[in-house]
């Protein structure tokens, strides 16, 4: 799939809109493109066994076939969209590789201790983990961010990695990995998102410190920051206009696709990065440029 395609696909969004989240892939028009054609794997992952939460749609899903595609065995877990969970395993398999989906809500620790304990009874291993589920919920006016929805948002998006990765970290060994899905904002902040930048602004300290934790077991942790990208979580955050103008304003005046996020993740989780631990890949259309 030529860039191209990428470009032109941002003129084709129609404005939309979800009432719920993490949101659903199948009610998008159109659908974000979760595999790219264009990317042929080369082994670089053969053997191994990816659980990747949030993995039945956007970048959870465009990561999935991307490591399928690599060679890897997968475990997708998810809150309750089913349909877009089964989509994915089936696009999954249809690579060769085994696939099992796992629906829960990791925002609660026994749920996480549990994943990894199903994981590794149906694949007898676990080498990549990915922690990508997120909720964001904009709020305008600093004061209306209640201590219910700051609760929800810090247990989901970084509570999780925090118990995924005591639960999965005793089964990794020496060349294994842990992704964290970060975010731009993490970087230039957001005024409408600010409990969920502050997540964010958590998992690249959560990244950093871990990496230089776990650096003595060979195991190496990193993170991904997205900027605008077409996944279920804009519809079911944003209202209609803004979900239709989404990353008009980068560098490169265009949202981004799951499908341009999960080569960094393949880096990442694969030999290629042997000497790379507590950093960040910034996939942003230049939505901010670090120095």
């Amino acid at each position: 799939m030529s860039k191209d395609k990428y470009e032109k696909i941002h003129d084709q969004i129609d404005p939309q809109e979800q009432d719920h989240q993490p949101g659903v892939e199948s009610e998008m028009s159109p659908q974000p493109i979760y595999d790219d054609e264009n990317y042929k794997g080369a082994g670089k992952l053969e053997g191994k066994v990816a659980l990747i939460t949030g993995g039945d749609s956007g970048i959870g899903r465009a990561v999935a076939i991307a490591y399928a595609k690599e060679g890897a065995h997968i475990a997708i877990a998810y809150l309750d969209e089913h349909e877009d969970a089964d989509k994915t395993i089936e696009a999954v398999k249809a690579y060769g590789a085994e696939a099992q989906k796992f629906a829960t809500d990791v925002s609660q620790v026994e749920n996480c201790h549990q994943l990894v304990v199903d994981v590794i009874a149906e694949f007898g291993q676990l080498n990549v983990l990915v922690n990508n589920a997120g909720k964001q919920f904009p709020t305008e006016d600093f004061l209306d961010i209640s201590p219910e929805q700051l609760h929800e948002t810090f247990e989901t998006n970084i509570y999780s990695m925090f118990y995924l990765s005591q639960a999965a970290l005793p089964h990794l060994s020496k060349g294994d990995s842990i992704i964290n899905t970060s975010s731009v904002t993490a970087y230039r902040g957001s005024p409408a998102l600010i409990d969920y930048s502050s997540t964010k602004g958590a998992i690249t300290s959560f990244t950093r410190s871990l990496a230089a934790n776990v650096s003595e077991q060979g195991i190496r942790v990193n993170s991904v920051a997205p900027g605008p990208i077409w996944t279920p979580l804009i519809p079911a955050t944003f209202d209609a206009e803004k979900s239709g103008k989404q990353g008009e304003d980068t560098p490169l005046e265009r949202r981004g696709q799951p499908a341009e996020l999960a080569p960094a993740y393949v880096y990442l989780a694969s030999t290629d990065s042997t000497y790379v631990t507590g950093q960040a890949i910034h996939v942003n259309g230049g939505d901010f440029i670090t120095s």
